[in-house]
């Protein structure tokens, strides 16, 4: 499953770097208000399909785009062909693959991939997660005032306000926040202790699904607001190295 996973999402970011710098606006259309797909998106999403479905045609699909298709599987692959659609779009890099492989509803496999970046993040359940074969570990920084933050949102208003006064909080506590426009690379960045937390109001299981186990993986800790474990049906995400989860539960669960 994981080499059918990397050679999925490896061809697919193969096709999105390809045409990446030569989209067109009649290449972009609006979902709604606030978010755009692209036909690469539809493109990417083709691919990663071809290869689950060729292996796995009895396995549940749930895609960003809506390409995938419910059975009666223990096993459901969430997958988000292009994440960070707008930085793509935009002539931005930081952009992403991302699948995940969940078993009786637990994230078993994540494999997101950064094309441009040529940055492959795998991780599977008990093993570790990696980059480009290298082991990962969070950072071990306990200080939120020392702490590097990024935060992303869904796409409902009520989710664009709370991400904006959890930015506002998180400014004054921490040594800075980002919002990098890509949930799956971002939770790869926390794995990686580039980072030492990501806040998602509204988190989307396509954006996130691969990201969490890679945050688990490397030692981190991935909960909802209210400390729960993030599961698929959970609303929100607060993911981090662990050591700052605590004092930031109690910022975002205000929220």
């Amino acid at each position: 499953m994981k080499k059918v996973a990397i050679r999925a999402a490896k061809e697919a970011g193969a096709s999105l770097l390809k045409r990446f710098h030569n989209i067109s606006s009649k290449d972009v259309y609006f979902k709604d208000k606030h978010e755009i797909v692209t036909t690469e998106d539809y493109r990417a999403e083709k691919i990663i399909l071809k290869h689950i479905k060729q292996n796995y045609p009895e396995h549940s699909i749930l895609s960003e785009e809506g390409g995938g298709k419910k059975r009666k599987s223990d096993y459901l692959w969430v997958i988000d062909p292009l994440d960070g659609t707008t930085n793509y779009s935009m002539g931005n890099p930081l952009y992403a693959v991302s699948i995940a492989l969940f078993k009786n509803s637990e994230v078993i496999l994540g494999v997101v991939y950064a094309p441009y970046m040529k940055e492959l993040y795998v991780a599977e359940k008990g093993k570790g997660a990696y980059l480009n074969g290298n082991k990962l570990k969070v950072s071990n920084l306990s200080s939120v005032g020392k702490s590097m933050l990024t935060y992303c949102h869904g796409h409902r208003p009520n989710d664009r306000k709370r991400a904006i006064e959890i930015y506002g909080r998180l400014k004054q506590d921490g040594r800075d926040v980002r919002q990098l426009g890509a949930a799956s690379l971002e939770l790869g960045f926390v794995a990686d202790g580039r980072t030492e937390t990501i806040v998602i109001p509204g988190a989307h299981s396509w954006d996130v699904g691969s990201g969490v186990l890679l945050v688990r993986e490397a030692g981190g800790k991935v909960t909802d607001f209210k400390g729960n474990e993030w599961k698929l049906s959970s609303k929100d995400m607060l993911a981090s190295n662990g050591k700052v989860h605590k004092a930031l539960l109690k910022v975002v669960s205000k929220y």
